[in-house]
């Protein structure tokens, strides 16, 4: 049995903290780099993290980014006051931005946090799981303040690699192999969210990565106070009865949240995501292959403009089942 001490969680968190700096501080494509300065122009939040298929895949023509923008308070990022008490409310806010960048139109997904709700989100007791879920996979930190924040917005995602490598024990097989811990972790987290992704992608999440994930498991353990067994190609938490069921009910109270809490996401989203009319556009061709013109009557107001797009892709055939 493999018992963890002081001694041995220090040691932990050192080696987890200085592989996850690592992760963060690598190079991501140059166009990334330059999207995210222009995107920012003069405004200095506290940070930028940059993840999603965009990481791990690569970027073409039709790639959405994926960032978090980390802020010290919600008034730092610009948009309407409406818009500020929502994501403090609710968060994190969405935002699509749509930039010339080097000759090439990019296009980028973009939520807002504050650091004390990205350190609340990415803890164990979060009933909201999306955050911690998310940043358990690789990140990259595209842009910070100064060193101090760095090293702040590295703790935040050591936070929710421990915080995930602690559901996976709790809520994973009695014993299993590393990875399959994180594949039943994605898969759990998975289905307490909106999902339009078929089961098959929270595998491929940790297949994509398998050295780091076959790495972080035991570590995070550690610094969680989780003891284990351990032979060859497998591992075994040891947690006693009560532990697990104590877990159980606490993850189906998230499960059971999970997707009233997205729903309502969505519905605060229609209020609060900037960009969203030239978002949906962009979608629709995508997805259809119709081309929507906007108005500007139309990007001010996507609910008014909305029925008569309805009815031009629905007499366009995007409706008709395939």
């Amino acid at each position: 049995m493999v018992v963890t001490d002081p001694a041995t969680r220090k040691m932990a968190l050192s080696q987890v903290t200085h592989n996850l700096a690592q992760e963060l501080a690598m190079p991501v494509a140059p166009e990334v780099t330059l999207f995210v300065k222009q995107m920012l122009g003069a405004v200095r939040p506290m940070g930028v993290l940059f993840y999603g298929s965009g990481l791990r895949s690569g970027i073409d023509e039709d790639t959405l980014l994926d960032f978090y923008i980390i802020v010290r308070r919600q008034a730092d990022w610009p948009r309407s006051r409406l818009a500020c008490i929502a994501n403090a409310v609710m968060p994190p806010n969405v935002e699509y931005q749509e930039l010339k960048v080097a000759g090439r139109t990019m296009r980028a997904k973009v939520a807002i946090l504050s650091l004390t709700q990205l350190y609340a989100l990415t803890g164990f007791s979060a009933v909201n799981t999306t955050v911690w879920a998310r940043f358990s996979q690789p990140v990259r930190l595209v842009w910070y303040n100064n060193a101090p924040v760095e090293q702040v917005i590295t703790q935040c995602i050591v936070r929710a690699n421990v915080t995930a490598a602690k559901w996976a024990a709790l809520l994973g097989p009695d014993k299993a192999s590393p990875i399959a811990f994180w594949n039943a972790l994605y898969a759990s987290t998975y289905k307490a969210e909106l999902r339009v992704e078929n089961g098959q992608r929270s595998n491929s999440l940790v297949e994509a990565n398998l050295d780091r994930y076959r790495h972080m498991l035991l570590p995070c353990w550690h610094i969680a106070g989780i003891n284990f067994e351990q032979d060859a190609s497998s591992v075994a938490p040891i947690l006693s009865v009560q532990q697990k069921e104590k877990a159980q009910r606490q993850w189906r109270l998230r499960a059971g949240l999970g997707r009233p809490l997205n729903i309502l996401r969505l519905i605060k989203a229609v209020y609060t995501f900037k960009g969203s009319a030239r978002y949906a556009a962009w979608k629709v061709r995508r997805h259809s292959g119709i081309e929507i013109v906007l108005s500007p009557f139309a990007e001010k107001h996507p609910l008014l403009a909305a029925p008569p797009v309805l009815w031009k892709l629905w007499r366009g055939g995007a409706f008709r089942q395939r």
